[in-house]
């Protein structure tokens, strides 16, 4: 039998067959496969990222159906909306808007 004159200075552990198809398995699986773990990871990252915004768009969604019945059922509340959302108000009214520092600040910025 032909014997590689290389061969020898080889680790013994990695001559082992069965060492190398793990080691070859393994590098398959994290790097080269399509839906290897870096991939997977990501796409777990993501999944909670959007599981999380389901969330909170289903609890902002039942809010605002609540809101809209309150609107449409109650002409006081409409009126009351439209004072605070749109600063909407009578002829003979007058209108002053006391804001607090932070949506001063907010205002200021939207302004620039």
């Amino acid at each position: 039998m032909i014997r590689f004159k290389y061969i020898d200075k080889v680790p013994p552990f990695l001559r082992n067959k069965y060492l190398l198809t793990l080691i070859i398995f393994i590098i398959w699986i994290v790097f080269l496969d399509s839906n290897n773990l870096i991939s997977r990871h990501k796409e777990m990252k993501d999944l909670r990222k959007l599981k999380a915004d389901k969330e909170y768009y289903t609890t902002r969604i039942e809010e605002d159906r609540k809101k809209l019945h309150e609107l449409r059922t109650s002409d006081r509340n409409l009126e009351k909306f439209a004072r605070e959302q749109y600063r909407m108000k009578r002829p003979d009214e007058d209108l002053y808007i006391i804001l607090s520092p932070k949506e001063e600040r907010q205002v200021r910025r939207k302004t620039r």
